[in-house]
């Protein structure tokens, strides 16, 4: 048996994107682990259910980078995996999978881009 990626969409590791998350009127900032033009990972300080609809802004660093601020893209999304991280013996934080649910077509293509530069450098 083979461990084939069977993901669509190239994913990245990258802790630099800060994101706010807003489940069931509860807000949280943190940032990604890794992601993706369909979804992301990140670390919360709270158990979150299996397929809990977010409302998450990521902030996308300027392409022509300077002192210009970061694009800030609104995107609906769903919870498909969470674990609890323990680290001695105490749950330290909570993984979290996000699947992006709505992306139009111009936010897509900014996670995208964003992606294949951080693959060049």
């Amino acid at each position: 048996m083979t461990n084939k990626e069977r993901r669509r969409a190239a994913r990245i590791k990258d802790e630099d994107l800060s994101l706010k998350l807003n489940v069931d009127g509860f807000d949280m900032t943190t940032h990604t682990l890794n992601i993706s033009s369909s979804g992301l990972y990140c670390k919360v300080d709270r158990e979150l259910p299996l397929m809990s609809r977010v409302r998450l802004v990521l902030m996308i660093p300027n392409i022509s980078g300077g002192n210009k601020e970061p694009q800030a893209l609104a995107v609906d999304g769903v919870i498909v995996r969470a674990h609890p991280v323990i680290i001695g013996g105490k749950i330290a934080h909570y993984d979290v999978a996000i699947f992006f649910e709505s992306l139009d077509p111009a936010a897509k293509e900014t996670i995208a881009a964003y992606i294949a530069r951080k693959k060049v450098a």
